[in-house]
């Protein structure tokens, strides 16, 4: 079992930086593949981000290749995501994810994940 908190959301300038965390509690955090989604009322979870395990491999959504980025210290237990030149359109709820699985495999599908924070809004002003 891992429980998982975000934070760092809020409001920013189109062009701004925010830096997204989420830390997790319980046992063996190393072993989890993490994740970050994102959703706005009305529309299906999406994907953003996620990091594999054991491999470390990440890959991010082509919406935000090259702004976002995905890292995790173990030692903190917390995985992070770094969201740099965003825009209106990355408005939305943000949410961790993780899951108990070993595979080569990226997951980038909600349903392949075992766990899930509450959420942190992040609002990007014009």
């Amino acid at each position: 079992q891992v429980q998982l908190v975000e934070s760092g959301g809020g409001l920013v300038q189109a062009g701004g930086s925010l830096r997204l965390s989420c830390a997790a509690s319980g046992r063996a955090f190393s072993t989890y593949a993490m994740g970050w989604f994102r959703q706005v009322s009305g529309k299906e979870r999406e994907f953003v981000a996620a990091m594999n395990w054991p491999s470390g491999r990440t890959q991010h959504a082509d919406s935000v290749k090259g702004r976002f980025t995905i890292s995790r210290d173990n030692a903190k237990n917390t995985v992070y995501l770094q969201m740099n030149s965003l825009n209106p359109e990355d408005t939305a709820l943000y949410y961790c994810a993780a899951r108990s699985v070993r595979s080569a495999r990226i997951a980038i599908s909600p349903a392949e994940y075992n766990y899930w924070g509450q959420g942190t809004q992040v609002t990007v002003s014009s």
